[in-house]
Order: structure tokens, then C-alpha cells, then sequence
């Protein structure tokens, strides 16, 4: 019994019905997971890999797919148990975690409540028992101040401490296997890495084996003993993860390995780089050239000074201000033609209210924005509409940017219209010139964005910021929720079009080794102030504060043999930057290490 594996899936398929048919999206697919071995599915979106861990579940909507093949839990068939076993199964033998923790969570529920239910539901134990082991499992999972904690709802919960919740959830019935889909896809460089070190201490502690789907390369090799590579639903790799790191054997896999970037990888060149191409049947391409450095001496397009943006905080009975998020804090910067300055930092650290207020989507409470040396701060509302040609925005979700009723031509060329930049003609006929130049034909103006993949969505909301010639792009997280091939399109596509017109981004993420890739300087954000700027080279060569340290420190390495090494991950949340009414913030002391590379002086607060 003990050789025998805890999972075995053999000759899966999955097929889905449409209206033109069955069609098959898992084709054959055999892996097995043994006693307290971690196994990764790894592939791009639509590659088969969550239907996959969707089908051991048995989740699969019943009316529009059918499950072939065998899927066997300690050698027991799953298929062939009706579903009132599965119910009992789900959350007892098998828990899963989702990539979006707040679509899993009931929102009216206090997150005690749900835990609750689980262990009432699948261990019988009573209201007050279950009660106490919830606050064990908040404590296992390393919650703060569990107990006093059971009755928050899941809105007053991070994503990273949202995603903990579930995994006590999971980890309620004591799973002989824990699937974990994308559990950390949408959380910053420091919270995965605290989720990562969780999940694997969890698993040496309760003995589960764990199915790990992800499509991020430095996540696996972190945390996989073995790997499954899947491409349009066909498993083509699987192998020991060192060994497949080591050799990769089929085209596809080597493709994905190359598209990783790496940490590190800039050492010893002066300009951003593009990424390596991602060619599925042959491999990869050899590294490109890194493009040369901006012309420094070039008079500044932007120049940000002081500026802060703060929101109130209302309550009681006539809703007074008690207090002030300082979401952002004394900023300043400029940047020049044909630069890009990233902002990165962790979700809250206002790199987002910093690009938004820079165009007026937020307004700022006070500091200067000048815009080929005009301030943009002041400007009525109509005057600074007109400005905003010259700056365009990319937003991290393009779906939600998009109008679901609008044919993508229309969308790319109504900015045109809008700011009389073209007759509607002309604009149209530029839009399918514009979708030629971001790599999409010229006839897919016709179609809709639901009919386009996340990548060509990303693409069109390009092609649409360009319509208006802009000369500053503000691109925020615009690359951190696709596929890692994807993902090496996108930023090769902008920085040629950067080459090619001049562009100046300000490039926001939380992405480093991405950073790393595409900036000439780069600012590091926490609690809405710049703690360090400089260029790439010096704040990625030689970081200076604490909080710049951390962040390197926390990206995932995409090399299996440091897996088992020992990893110290700093297990503290970043701090509220919520302030009292009179707050005034202490004067900031910036020191010079090198030429254009400053650090904030550390503080206790």
C-alpha cells in the first residue's frame, strides 16, 4: 500500500460541448502523485492544466463535458463514485485552493464561519470545537491576532492573508492531496514567496501531497519535485523538475525555460533588453541585443515634484474625517524621450495612485506635474482632457478597459475621433494600420474583445494608447497577469515600438526580474514615498534599503537544485498607510551612493 500512488491519473480526456459539437481540451493526459510529493502542471492559459485539476475534482459543469480515462485516489476510482461520495471527498480527501481567493469566499460570511462549516460538515465536530480548531488552523497559517479575527468578513483581509484563509479552509479535513491552481499568480513578488514557504512547511507537517498548477517556471522550480508540461491539452514533458530544468526535451518546454526571466540576467549590460522569442515548435531564439541607454542630457518630458494624493477616511454618525490614507507621499521624479522608470513595490505601496494621479484620474492633493514644462496639476478639466493625448494609460486587466459591445476597430479608433485627430475614415483605416503594428491583422477590427486571448487583448489596448500619438505611456501592471510567452511578446512589442517612436513609459510593477528587463532607472516604493531611485543597473546591483533588499530577496529562483536550501522569508504585511487627521509626515533625508542613485535615510516608523 505504500508504494501505491496517492493520486493516479491514466489516459484523461476531457471534452466540452459547444454549439457545433463535443470538443476534446484534454487529450490522453497520465501523471501520478505520490505520498508527500509535489507535482506541477505547467503550461499557458488554454493549455488544459486547470480542467485537469478540475476533473480529479469532479467540478466540471455535468451537462456540457464528459470525463474519460481513470482517475484514481488510493486506487480507488473517483469516476465511478456518485456524487454524494464526492461531496464528502471534496474537502475531506481532496481540498483545492483558487487562484482568486475572493471569488471563493462568501462575502456576507465571516471567514470563522466558513472554516467552520467545513470541519462541522466533513469532521462532525461541534459549533464550540470547530470553533477552536478555526482559531488553531488562523494560527497555523500564520494569521495575526487569529482569535480576534474570526468574525472579519473577507473584505478587511489582503489578498495574501485572503489567500491564507483558504488555505486553512483547505487544510480544515486534514486532505490526503491539496490542489493549489494559480494560488499565486495575483499576489506580489513578497506575498508569494510567504505562500510558497507556507504551502511547503504545511505539507512536511500534515504528510499531503500537493498538485500545483501555475504557469510561472520560478514558482515550480521552487516548490515542484516533479513536473507535467501541457501544451493544447496534450501532456509532452514529465520528469524529475532538476532533470527537465537541466534537459528539456521537447521544443515547447525549452520555449517556456528561455521566455523565464531571470533575475540577474542584466548583469553587465547598460540598456533594456528584450525578452528571448517564444517559438513553439522550434525553441527558442538566442538572446537579442540590449538597446542602448536614453541620452541623459535630453530636458525631462515629465517632471513630477512633491507630489502627494491623500483620501479621506469618514465615520460615525455625521461621517467626520477621522483619518487620511496617504496613499501617495512627496513623490518626485523625471523622465525622459525614449526612457522607461519603473515604479515597483507591493500592493498598497501607491505606485498605482501615483501613475493615476499623474494624468488627473485621481486628483492629487498637492505637489506639480509638468508636461513639456507645462503644470498639468491645475489645468480645467477640458484643457487637461486635450492634454491626456500626450499621455496614455495601459491597464493591468484589458477586458475591463474594453467596451464588451464595441468591435475592437471602433474601440481603437474612437480616441481618434474623439480628440479630432482623424476623420472617421481616416481613423479606421489607421486602426487596422495600428493593429498591424502591434502584430494582429487588420481584418480582426470586425471582431469583438471576447473573441481575442489575454495577450491580444493587452495588444489592442496598445494599438489604441498609440492612436493618439502620446509621447508618455503609464503602464500599470500591464504584463503581470499573462503567460509567461505572452508576457515576452508584450514587453518586446513595447520596447520596439519605444525604439521606434521615443515612447517614454513609467512602468509599474511588482514583476522584478521583468524590472529588471525592460528599465533604464527604477524607483522602489513603500507607504506611498520613494525609499530608493537610481539606475537599473545600481539599485539592482548594489540595493541600499531594507525594503529593496526584501523585495529582491523574495523573487522565485527558476533553479530546482536551490529548492531544498534553507530561504528566511520576512513574514510581517506591509503597514497601514492609514493616518490620523493632524498627521504630519517627519522630513525625509535622502543619501547619494552614486550618480543618480539616492536612498531614503530608514526610520522607525
Amino acid at each position: 500500500m505504500s508504494d501505491m500512488p496517492v493520486l493516479a491519473v491514466k489516459n484523461l480526456t476531457v471534452d466540452f460541448r459547444s454549439n457545433s459539437g463535443w470538443t476534446r481540451v484534454v487529450k490522453d493526459v497520465s501523471f501520478t502523485i505520490g505520498r508527500q510529493e509535489t507535482l506541477a502542471v505547467v503550461g499557458e492559459s488554454g493549455s488544459g492544466k486547470s480542467v485537469t485539476a478540475l476533473s480529479v475534482m469532479r467540478l466540471a459543469p455535468k451537462r456540457s463535458s464528459r470525463i474519460g480515462g481513470e482517475i484514481l485516489l488510493d486506487g480507488e476510482s473517483l469516476l465511478a463514485r456518485p456524487e454524494r461520495q464526492m461531496r464528502q471527498i471534496r474537502g475531506g480527501d481532496v481540498a483545492m485552493i483558487f487562484q482568486e481567493p475572493m471569488t471563493s469566499l462568501n462575502p456576507v460570511l465571516s471567514i470563522g464561519f466558513q472554516i467552520a462549516e467545513a470541519l462541522i460538515l466533513h469532521r462532525g465536530l461541534a459549533r464550540r470545537a470547530a470553533e477552536a480548531e478555526v482559531v488553531r488552523l488562523l494560527d497555523k497559517v500564520r494569521i495575526p491576532s487569529a482569535a480576534s479575527r474570526f468574525h472579519d468578513y473577507p473584505h478587511r483581509f489582503s489578498g495574501g492573508m485572503r489567500q491564507r484563509v483558504m488555505i486553512a479552509m483547505a487544510l480544515a479535513c486534514q486532505p490526503k492531496l491539496l490542489i493549489a491552481d494559480e494560488p499565486t499568480t495575483a499576489l506580489d513578488v513578497t506575498i508569494q514567496a510567504q505562500i510558497l514557504e507556507l504551502i511547503k512547511e504545511l505539507q512536511r507537517d500534515e504528510h499531503m501531497s500537493v498538485l500545483f498548477i501555475t504557469h510561472d517556471m520560478g514558482v515550480v522550480a521552487e516548490i515542484a519535485d516533479r513536473m507535467v508540461v501541457m501544451k493544447t491539452g496534450h501532456a509532452v514533458e514529465e520528469g524529475p523538475t532538476e532533470a527537465i530544468f537541466a534537459c528539456p526535451k521537447h521544443p515547447y518546454t525549452r520555449s517556456l525555460l528561455s521566455a523565464v526571466p531571470r533575475l540577474g540576467s542584466m548583469t553587465g549590460t547598460q540598456g533594456p533588453a528584450r525578452f528571448r522569442s517564444v517559438d513553439r515548435d522550434t525553441g527558442p531564439a538566442t538572446d537579442p541585443a540590449p538597446f542602448p541607454e536614453t541620452v541623459a542630457a535630453e530636458r525631462p518630458i515629465l517632471e513630477v515634484k512633491a507630489l502627494t494624493t491623500r483620501f479621506d477616511v469618514r465615520g460615525g454618525l455625521l461621517s467626520r474625517v477621522t483619518g487620511r490614507v496617504h496613499a501617495v507621499e512627496n513623490v518626485s521624479f523625471d523622465l525622459r524621450p525614449g526612457e522607461t522608470l519603473s515604479l515597483v513595490g507591493e500592493s498598497g505601496c501607491g505606485k498605482s495612485t501615483t501613475g493615476r494621479s499623474i494624468l488627473r484620474l485621481t486628483n492629487p492633493t498637492s505637489g506639480s506635474v509638468l508636461l513639456d514644462g507645462e503644470e498639468l496639476t491645475q489645468l480645467p478639466r477640458r484643457a487637461m482632457r486635450a492634454r491626456r493625448q500626450k499621455m496614455q494609460m495601459i491597464f493591468q486587466d484589458p477586458f475591463a478597459s474594453l467596451d464588451p459591445r464595441m468591435k475592437i476597430g471602433a474601440a481603437i479608433a474612437e480616441p481618434m475621433i474623439v480628440n479630432k485627430l482623424a476623420s472617421p475614415d481616416d481613423a479606421h483605416r489607421r486602426a487596422g494600420d495600428l493593429l498591424v503594428r502591434v502584430g494582429l491583422a487588420p481584418e480582426m477590427a470586425g471582431r469583438y474583445p471576447h473573441e481575442f486571448s489575454g495577450g491580444q487583448r493587452q495588444r489592442i489596448c496598445i494599438a489604441r494608447a498609440l492612436g493618439v500619438r502620446p509621447r508618455v505611456i503609464v503602464a500599470d501592471e500591464s504584463v503581470s497577469a499573462l503567460d509567461v510567452s505572452v508576457k515576452a511578446q508584450v514587453v518586446n512589442l513595447l520596447l520596439d515600438l519605444q525604439q521606434e517612436l521615443g515612447l517614454a513609459y513609467l512602468f509599474i510593477s511588482h514583476d522584478m526580474a521583468v524590472v529588471e528587463r525592460v528599465s533604464h532607472r527604477v524607483a522602489v516604493m513603500y507607504l506611498g514615498e520613494i525609499v530608493e531611485i537610481g539606475p537599473r543597473a545600481a539599485v539592482f546591483g548594489n540595493p541600499q534599503h531594507p525594503y529593496t533588499k526584501r523585495l529582491l530577496a523574495a523573487v522565485p529562483v527558476p533553479d530546482p537544485a536551490r529548492r531544498l536550501a534553507p530561504r528566511t522569508v520576512a513574514d510581517d504585511q506591509i503597514k497601514s498607510p492609514i493616518r490620523g487627521v493632524d498627521y504630519v509626515p517627519p522630513p525625509r533625508v535622502y543619501r547619494k551612493i552614486s550618480p543618480g542613485h539616492l536612498v531614503q535615510a530608514c526610520s522607525d516608523e
